[in-house]
């Protein structure tokens, strides 16, 4: 083939090969929560703009971001991230700014600062969910009253048996002094002097020689599922789906459920930008919302796509009014503070006889 020939070759293919298609990374944490993110969002929005979306993995953290970020070497764009761990790497300065105004509108027309519930939005995240850790049982193994109450939990005589909780003292101390007495209002507050963390401790002493603990989130139903433990401590998402799609007899205890906002946030430096900008934009639409709802039993954080999850599923969301009412938000502000040093104290107790 001559130099003309090829050139004109060359010219030619470009005017009937399409150009490549835009693209974007983003990064979540894997198993059916993704699947349902794949679904509900990504390849929607690929389809939709044309955008060639390629997925990974992570567990969590801004280890991984801050890395990419000082070295100059970004490799993701748009990141599932937590909100305690969107607010440590927006203050390092490891997101992008997210404005209100990059966001769709709610369902009824309202504006997105109107839309998002408290605590969902921040300078550099758009909500997606309200997950919760809560307590579950199984309904087979606890007679006929079925327990209601965190005080429950801590009631071996009334309800005998092993119990799970995670190996953290976060959701145990403050489950401690719930049982306890305190009004989850109150929790951060007495759990902040020397006083409410030996309290917290004394409770948890009681059933301490009962306790399974656990670490991964695929546990506490597999727990409960082979008879290990009577109640457990757990993701509600994740018994949500052991009784939906497993048919598991569980059910959930939903007085002070420790509840969560996940979100999506964008790295700083990202190279699709654009891109980026609009998968959070698309993806935190209260239709998109209210379909990751319906297929994981989290709630969404726009209030206009409450009523558009799926009925059957609504009673199981942990933004249910129902569910909601006595709640115990995670104070991420304490945990930061006094995280450190509770984390030592566990280690401690937990090396007791």
């Amino acid at each position: 083939m001559n130099r003309k020939f090829f050139i004109a070759a060359l010219a030619a293919a470009s005017l009937t090969t399409p150009a490549l298609a835009a693209e974007l990374s983003f990064t979540s944490w894997g198993g059916a929560y993704q699947e349902v993110q794949e679904k509900t969002a990504v390849k929607p929005f690929g389809a939709k703009e044309k955008v060639n979306v390629k997925s990974s993995t992570y567990n969590g953290g801004i280890a991984q971001i801050r890395a990419q970020v000082q070295t100059g070497s970004v490799s993701w764009d748009v990141v599932d991230i937590q909100l305690a761990d969107a607010i440590r790497a927006c203050d390092e300065g490891l997101l992008e700014k997210i404005s209100p105004a990059d966001l769709a509108a709610g369902k009824d027309g309202s504006a997105p600062a109107q839309d998002f519930m408290p605590n969902s939005l921040n300078d550099c995240m758009a909500g997606l969910a309200v997950w919760s850790t809560v307590l579950s049982y199984d309904k087979t193994k606890v007679g006929a009253q079925a327990p209601t109450k965190v005080a429950d939990f801590f009631d071996l005589k009334k309800y005998p048996g092993k119990r799970a909780l995670r190996k953290s003292p976060e959701g145990a101390m403050e489950w401690a002094l719930v049982a306890d007495g305190v009004k989850p209002a109150e929790v951060y507050k007495v759990l902040g002097t020397p006083a409410g963390v030996a309290r917290a401790f004394k409770k948890l002493d009681t059933i301490k020689a009962s306790i399974v603990w656990w670490e991964a989130g695929a546990q506490p139903p597999q727990l409960l599922a082979d008879g290990e433990v009577v109640m457990t401590s757990a993701y509600a998402n994740r018994i949500y789906d052991s009784i939906a799609v497993y048919k598991k007899p569980f059910d959930f205890i939903w007085d002070a459920q420790l509840t969560n906002v996940e979100g999506y946030a964008i790295v700083k430096g990202s190279r699709n930008l654009k891109e980026a900008k609009a998968f959070v934009r698309f993806a935190t639409e209260a239709t998109q919302q209210a379909a990751l709802g319906s297929l994981t039993g989290m709630g969404p954080v726009r209030k206009s796509a409450a009523g558009l999850v799926d009925p059957k599923v609504q009673p199981y969301m942990p933004t249910n009014p129902k569910n909601l009412a006595g709640a115990l938000g995670v104070d991420f502000a304490f945990w930061a503070d006094h995280g450190d040093d509770l984390n030592q104290k566990f280690a401690a107790w937990l090396g007791q006889k």
